[in-house]
Formats: C-alpha cells, sequence, structure tokens
C-alpha cells in the first residue's frame, strides 16, 4: 500500500482536468450558439479580412461571369 501514494493526487487532477474541458467545451457551444458555426482556431482579424475579400472576388466574378 506504500507504493500506491500517487494515487492520491489521481482525483484532484481528474477533477482539475474534467474542469478545463467543461470551460473548453462551453465557450464551444456559446459561440457556436451566438454565431451559428464554430468558432476557427487561429482566426485572427487577418484572417476575417483575407476571407471577405475572397467572399467579394467570388462575388465580382460570378456576377462578371452572367
Amino acid at each position: 500500500m506504500a507504493k500506491l501514494f500517487w494515487l492520491e493526487a489521481v482525483l484532484p487532477l481528474g477533477i482539475i482536468a474534467g474542469m478545463l474541458c467543461v470551460m473548453g467545451n462551453a465557450q464551444y457551444y456559446i459561440h457556436k450558439a451566438a454565431h451559428g458555426r464554430p468558432k476557427h482556431i487561429g482566426n485572427d482579424m487577418w484572417d476575417v479580412a483575407m476571407e471577405r475579400r475572397d467572399q467579394k472576388i467570388v462575388e465580382q466574378y460570378s456576377s462578371a461571369g452572367n
């Protein structure tokens, strides 16, 4: 029984890990409910600007092709 002293740390570590998972999932579901889609990892202002630019180019291309 003396070799199982590390077992005392398993319960607190499990609680901490579980709470981290709950917090991460809460952020995911709140953002998905607010914006209708999951948040993209690493999506900063530059990525948003490039997405808008690409969307505008596609719209111009599709309207010019008709």
